[in-house]
């Protein structure tokens, strides 16, 4: 077997740059403008402030992740974690709510791009531009993960141009305009305290979802438990940072005495809105070109990253077979990326409000787990197996994760109640596939078997383990 592959086809060529790269291209520096409108209508305009709240919590989730990375490295995210630690059942409906946050990442990158180059062509519809971007995203999915992490550079780089340009003339609107809120002001609190700020924050949770798509890559990296740890922090540290001085030089230069009468323009396009405010028409239009590129580019990575998923779990045997399948040519998850393609069809009728809810409702809840599996797998590992409970070790697996998983429940609660009647129809129809899957709990979950190592085997409905291919 070669060294740059691992055993079930997955190929090795990823290092510690091309990691953060994906995960910052997944995050999107420009998908701070995406919520934009709706946070700040929500926070009565105290974005940057919802921001701080949310990286201080992930940066616990990050933590953990590192963690679990670090003795789990292969693909499956939350669902392999709580999995390892908790069995089949939970990794199951953890991996199955992860589905949740992940098949809506890549639709609401689409809908953006359709609503924001519908700003400049208005007899295109939006739902045609999504359409044609969502095939083109289908096709560089198949062509193989070596394309994708070249791809990100330049769109990574093109972002970047973005946020630097926006920043530079929101700051010198703000610096000439006399009303413009304080240094600190965007900080503070609103009339109604920090409960809003919490429900932004929850909100906000889909914006950091890039350290959670890098874990995904375990099988793609060249040194999994060495670079998946720190590319995982710093991911959700540099992007973090920028989405909270984007947000801040915003507020600055752009700020309303009453955010809940915000025009529909606003929400929907809040970076064509801004960057016209402050440098004029022709930033409005080059923003365009930039967020269609941060868009594609966001969209890409989280189709990569949820066809990775399904591919573990179609591996595994929790869902069916053929999406374990992998094309041999390319070795990526063909079918995998084609069920995700027709998924993510649903952004031609939903809303952007609508999927910014169900992304986040997804992502705390796997937050949450992940926490939780730390404590269980490093604290109270299974029998035969020796526990870590060094100071060290119970601050940095005990304590941090308790604080990540109080926090997660914090923000998750704090979902507006519509997010939460659909997710809890999507975790029933999980569990009632899980039901028959096991035959009312007769049989066992398929799990994946670690006993010899991180690539070994996968044990199948009947508890029988089978190498991997």
């Amino acid at each position: 077997m070669s060294q740059a592959a691992t055993r079930n086809g997955l190929k090795r060529e990823l290092g510690l740059g091309g990691l953060i790269l994906f995960g910052l291209a997944y995050m999107a520096v420009a998908t701070v403008f995406t919520t934009y409108g709706i946070v700040n209508q929500i926070t009565e305009g105290k974005l940057p402030l919802a921001y701080v709240v949310a990286l201080l919590t992930m940066l616990f989730t990050a933590n953990s992740y590192a963690a679990m990375v670090r003795k789990y490295p292969v693909a499956g995210s939350a669902y392999t974690y709580t999995q390892q630690a908790f069995g089949g059942g939970a990794g199951f409906l953890t991996g199955w709510v992860l589905l949740l946050d992940y098949l809506f990442i890549p639709m609401i990158n689409f809908m953006i791009l359709g609503l924001y180059v519908s700003t400049q062509f208005p007899s295109v519809p939006a739902w045609i531009v999504s359409l044609i971007t969502l095939i083109a995203v289908f096709v560089f999915n198949v062509l193989g993960i070596t394309l994708v992490n070249k791809l990100n550079i330049v769109i990574v780089s093109i972002s970047g141009a973005a946020v630097i340009l926006f920043a530079v003339f929101a700051v010198k609107t703000a610096v000439a305009d006399p009303s413009a809120p304080g240094l600190i002001d965007p900080f503070i609190p609103g009339s109604e305290g920090f409960s809003p700020i919490f429900t932004g924050a929850g909100i906000l949770a889909l914006s950091f979802l890039g350290f959670d798509a890098v874990s995904t890559l375990s099988e793609e990296a060249k040194h999994p438990r060495r670079d998946i740890p720190r590319a995982i922090i710093l991911t959700a540290l540099i992007g973090g940072a920028l989405f909270i001085f984007v947000s801040w030089v915003g507020a600055r230069a752009y700020h309303l005495d009453d955010w809940s009468q915000a025009p529909r323009e606003l929400l929907d396009a809040a970076g064509v809105v801004l960057a016209h405010h402050v440098a004029g028409e022709w930033l409005g239009i080059l923003f365009v070109v930039f967020t269609v590129a941060g868009c594609f580019g966001s969209g890409l990575a989280g189709q990569v990253s949820v066809s990775r998923i399904l591919y573990s779990m179609g591996r595994d045997g929790t869902l069916p077979k053929p999406l374990g399948i992998l094309w041999k040519r390319f070795g990526t998850p063909v079918v995998a990326a084609a069920t995700v393609s027709v998924f993510a069809l649903a952004s031609l009728f939903l809303t952007l409000e609508q999927a910014a809810f169900m992304i986040s409702f997804g992502a705390l809840a796997a937050f949450a787990m992940v926490n939780l599996a730390v404590i269980r797998v490093y604290l109270f590992p299974r029998r035969g197996e020796a526990a870590q409970r060094s100071p060290k070790e119970l601050i940095l697996r005990g304590l941090f994760p308790l604080i990540g998983f109080a926090l997660t429940i914090w923000l998750w609660t704090s979902l507006e109640a519509m997010t939460w009647i659909v997710g809890g129809i999507w975790f029933a129809i999980g569990l009632i596939i899980l039901v028959v899957k096991t035959n009312f709990f007769r049989k066992p979950v398929p799990r994946m078997d670690f006993s010899e190592g991180p690539e070994t085997s996968v044990v199948d409905a009947m508890g029988e383990a089978t190498p991997f291919k």
